[in-house]
């Protein structure tokens, strides 16, 4: 019985392989940017996600024998240009990736029309983890209420949250406002007190009126939003002003090694949450590098791809290449189209013993996702700066989704009144 499954198995994979021959190719834009205020958190993304694709398709010839063909359109973080981005690629893309929660909010109604997946890891309107009304966008391994539910679960752990002051120091930006409702519900139920602190898009390089605010108020904790040039002045303002690092936590784009580096062991003690972890000796980053590496057809370097930031992106490539193969399995074609990726993407199935197969093990925790799960919620790890690099300081932590299923509800509810009519998948069982 198991070498009949190994011969079904093997082929599958060779009709997906004979049937590809003729394909040109899948093409899966990545809406990057590599330029403006956000460039130096968004190049050794974008690079890590260029670096596992290039990988694929010079080992493997791509995915089930189809070649990748990862465009990238420049935005400059800019929603307008997402935007321009988003239609200038649609029309052969079996994906788009908007790579910023602003762009995936524009994006998001569009995609209903012209059928076509949104994958946001880790980023992105966290009510989409509900797939039955946001059935073509997809948040995973985990969304912003997952992280705020983390960070939260972890703070419990140093002790009782009730009578504590947070400040919630956020990128005044559709982003940063994203973990507010979670937030500012589990201030009550917690018992703790919120202090939102926004820092403007102009004031992400100077943000002395915010730290004096945080100064005068000495909260127990800051819980830190930012992105981009942001987190690079938060922390040398924290660092300028003593806080106190160890009760400073970021988001996971706020954990960018290169923000730390700016003040080394000052910085010792800050944490962030993470869904992502660079293992430096995995097998895949083995085989980037003699692929992609070693050939020179990276555009990174050696200290950012022993960064946080870089493995992330790999990870990143990884879903949505896997994506792609089960929906070619599904389908028994190498060329899949976008709906048939937007099925693949509802049905991934991350497993400890699928990472190991991959050579990534450890460098995201198991998850899957169905037709009511667009997100996968897989957890993360909380990760502190210990002068020169992040290091793990706790086990694998998961969210309390359920604190939050409710809100997710009533939240996507509102979002498809708000964009009547708006097409929900009522056949969907979970």
């Amino acid at each position: 019985m198991k070498n009949f499954a190994k011969l079904a198995a093997a082929a599958a994979v060779a009709s997906i392989t004979a049937g590809a021959a003729l394909a040109e190719g899948l093409y899966t834009p990545n809406l990057a940017y590599r330029t403006g205020p956000f460039a130096a958190t968004g190049i050794p993304l974008m690079n890590g996600q260029k670096d596992y694709i290039e990988m694929l398709n010079a080992r493997d010839g791509g995915v089930g024998g189809v070649k990748i063909e990862f465009e990238e359109c420049e935005t400059g973080y800019s929603t307008q240009k997402g935007v321009e981005c988003y239609e200038k690629t649609k029309g052969e893309a079996i994906v788009t990736q908007p790579w910023s929660t602003g762009i995936t909010l524009q994006v998001l109604p569009k995609t209903n029309v012209d059928m076509i997946p949104i994958l946001a890891p880790g980023y992105g309107f966290s009510p989409m983890m509900d797939g039955k009304t946001f059935q073509w966008a997809f948040n995973v391994p985990s969304g912003y209420w997952d992280g705020a539910s983390m960070i939260l679960q972890y703070l419990q752990g140093q002790g009782d949250l009730k009578g504590k002051k947070i400040a919630f120091l956020h990128l005044d930006h559709p982003y940063g406002k994203e973990p507010l409702p979670l937030l500012e519900a589990n201030a009550d139920t917690m018992g703790y007190e919120l202090l939102p602190i926004p820092v403007g898009l102009k004031e992400m390089q100077n943000q002395s009126a915010q730290w004096l605010q945080i100064r005068r108020a000495r909260p127990d904790y800051v819980v830190m939003w930012g992105w981009g040039a942001m987190n690079a002045g938060a922390i040398t303002e924290a660092v300028k002003t003593k806080y106190p690092m160890e009760n400073m936590i970021g988001v996971w784009w706020s954990g960018h090694d290169a923000d730390l580096r700016l003040v080394g062991d000052k910085g010792k003690g800050y944490k962030s949450i993470s869904w992502s972890f660079p293992e430096l000796e995995s097998q895949a980053m083995a085989d980037i590098k003699k692929h992609v590496v070693d050939t020179g057809k990276t555009l990174s370097n050696e200290e950012e791809m022993q960064g946080v930031f870089y493995g992330r992106g790999v990870v990143m490539s990884m879903i949505l290449a896997e994506g792609i193969k089960v929906a070619q399995e599904k389908y028994g074609v190498g060329e899949i189209n976008a709906e048939q990726l937007r099925w693949g993407l509802e049905n991934l199935n991350i497993t400890e013993e699928r990472l190991a197969e991959l050579g990534m093990s450890g460098m995201v925790a198991p998850f899957s996702t169905s037709c009511s799960n667009h997100t996968g919620h897989s957890g993360g790890w909380m990760l502190e700066w210990d002068g020169t690099k992040f290091v793990k300081v706790s086990d694998h932590l998961s969210p309390d989704t359920s604190g939050y299923a409710d809100l997710a509800a009533t939240k996507a509810a509102e979002y498809a009144e708000a964009n009547a009519p708006w097409p929900v998948n009522d056949s969907c069982g979970g």
